[in-house]
This record gives C-alpha cells, sequence and structure tokens, in this order.
C-alpha cells in the first residue's frame, strides 16, 4: 500500500468550523465523531473516523510514534498505550516492523488492536529485545571528525557534500529542509532539520543540532557517526552516535602516539682547536666563544672535594 493515497483522504473542509478538540490531532465531525490526522511532509494524512474523542486521540499517538519516533510527544502518557514494559516492547517492536501505510491502514480499519495482540501471541516465549534486533541490522554510512565550527556558536553541523547527497539527498520540494530523525546507542530519538544553504552551498544539520551538542557534551575533535537501516518495515531509519576521539584511538588499537622531536640530520662538530668538521671536511673557524666562564664539576671532582 502506498502511503501518498492516504494523503487528504475523507478529509472534510467543515473541521475548521467545528469546535476544536482538546487534543493534538483530533477534529470533531460534523456527525459527532471524531477524526485523527497528522502531517508527514506537509501533507495531511488522514487516520480514521471514531466514536470517542480519546480513541481518536489514541489513534494519533500510535501514528506519531511511527511517524516521529519513540521519542514523539503523544496526548496520552505511554503508561496508557502499553500497560507493561513487555507489552511496550512488543508493541515498539510491532510499530518499527510495519511501515507507515500499513499501519495507517491499521487505524482506518480499527483492526490495529487486533493486529497487534496476534503479533504478541505469535511472538510469546521468543521475545527479543527492540533495541538488540536493530543494533544487528546497523548498516555504516559515513563518520566525521567534529570541527570547532561544528560545536561553536554557529549552531550547525556540516555534512560533507558527498555523502549528505549519497544518503540525504534532498528533493527540489524540499528546498526549504527536512527534517531528520536519528536514534542514537540508548534508544533516544534525535529530530535535526536538514537544509541546503546555498550561500556556504553547504548541507547542514540546524535546528536540534545545539540541544544534542550540549546534552552530549561533544567536543572539537570527537567523532560522529551515522548508520542506516533499510531492513525493518519499507521506511529506512536513521542512527547517530558520537564518542571522544581519544577513545577511538583506544578502541581501534591505534593510539595516538606524539611525534618525535625532529633533529638536524648532520650537526657541524667544532674542535678545540677552533677547526670545524663538516660533511668530512675540516673549516678553520675564527669563531669567539662568548659564553661566560663556567666550571664544569665532573663526579670525580665531587667525590674529591668530598673527601677534603
Amino acid at each position: 500500500m502506498d502511503l501518498m493515497n492516504c494523503f487528504n483522504e475523507n478529509a472534510s473542509d467543515s473541521n475548521s468550523k467545528l469546535p476544536s478538540s482538546r487534543y493534538k490531532g483530533v477534529v470533531r465531525q460534523p456527525n459527532g465523531r471524531w477524526g485523527a490526522q497528522i502531517y508527514e511532509k506537509h501533507q495531511r494524512v488522514w487516520l480514521g473516523t471514531f466514536n470517542g474523542e480519546e480513541e481518536a486521540a489514541k489513534a494519533y499517538d500510535i501514528a506519531s510514534l511511527r511517524f516521529r519516533g519513540l521519542d514523539a510527544i503523544t496526548n496520552l502518557k505511554q503508561s496508557s498505550l502499553s500497560t507493561t514494559i513487555d507489552d511496550h516492547e512488543d508493541e515498539t517492536f510491532f510499530l518499527q516492523s510495519h511501515s507507515k501505510a500499513e499501519i495507517v491502514d491499521m487505524l482506518r480499519k480499527h483492526s490495529y488492536t487486533n493486529e497487534l495482540e496476534l503479533f504478541k501471541h505469535n511472538n510469546a516465549g521468543k521475545r527479543m529485545k527492540y533495541r538488540d534486533i536493530i543494533h544487528t541490522q546497523k548498516e555504516w554510512l559515513f563518520e566525521k571528525v567534529l570541527t570547532p565550527s561544528d560545536v561553536g556558536r554557529l549552531n550547525r553541523l556540516v555534512i560533507p557534500k558527498q555523502q549528505a547527497e549519497k544518503h540525504f539527498p534532498l528533493m527540489d520540494s524540499e528546498a526549504k529542509g527536512v527534517l531528520l530523525y536519528f536514534e542514537d546507542d540508548l534508544g533516544k530519538v534525535w529530530r535535526f532539520r536538514y537544509c541546503f544553504w546555498s550561500s556556504s552551498q553547504s548541507y547542514v544539520l540546524t535546528k536540534g543540532w545545539t540541544r544534542f551538542v550540549k546534552e552530549k557534551k561533544v567536543k572539537a575533535g570527537d567523532v560522529v557517526r551515522f548508520h542506516g537501516s533499510s531492513s525493518m518495515g519499507d521506511d529506512k531509519k536513521l542512527f547517530i552516535e558520537c564518542t571522544p576521539r581519544n577513545i577511538d584511538n583506544e578502541v581501534s588499537g591505534y593510539p595516538e602516539v606524539p611525534s618525535p622531536v625532529e633533529e638536524p640530520l648532520m650537526a657541524p662538530i667544532q674542535d678545540h682547536d677552533g677547526v670545524v668538521r663538516l660533511f668530512g671536511v675540516n673549516i678553520e673557524s675564527n669563531i669567539v666563544d662568548c659564553r661566560p666562564n663556567t666550571e664544569v664539576i665532573t663526579s670525580t671532582d665531587f667525590q674529591l672535594a668530598q673527601r677534603q
């Protein structure tokens, strides 16, 4: 099923004239029922019509978790969607195992609850952690050593142009930028605005990047890595992780070794007779020793002085 077929379907223009709902994504219908909708890339996706206002709010929350990520803001508390930790893990895995269009279709047909229960029954006794499953299916994209400007007051991260056009291509209709969602190694989802700056001809992550830098305490020289996964559902998930540069060296087995101090390959040697020997040739020198007349005390002299 194509997700584009869900856009603007069964939506009525008269909704704006009806009393608004206290829940986000919920609209009152002329027949007294409640509709649920969510926006994807500035287009409305209709989620269906429901008897109760809270039921419609729950449908929006489910779609929001699938569209926005596990860190999305919802109308109802997560505990009201899943009663136990196991239920929460099952529902999380269920959402990520289906495409956005499939979840929308279930909500509109009011079959989401039954499909979820069937999924739980089929996976009873062999539940696997969602994070572990994701970890085994990560695909490395690229990495970048952060510069001072990446973590400074410019509030942006420059993505190398070649990598940006390969992994995060922008369509002509997305000239103003899009929102990209990245999951870190702790399972938290980060939302960044991604766009192209024509003034500097560079691709950047802007809104949301400063918060990531502050919470992760990222510094210049740290390495940020990007991963992707296309094996779960039709939509590719993105991952981000950042580690200090010195830790990377220890992990890789190649610690940073300070460069040795370079010494001259050949230094002139001056004899006591005032002759300088350079490249095997004796050169008479009229250099006057201007150093102060300091007495050099050897270890033998020091022992003799102690005996006296």
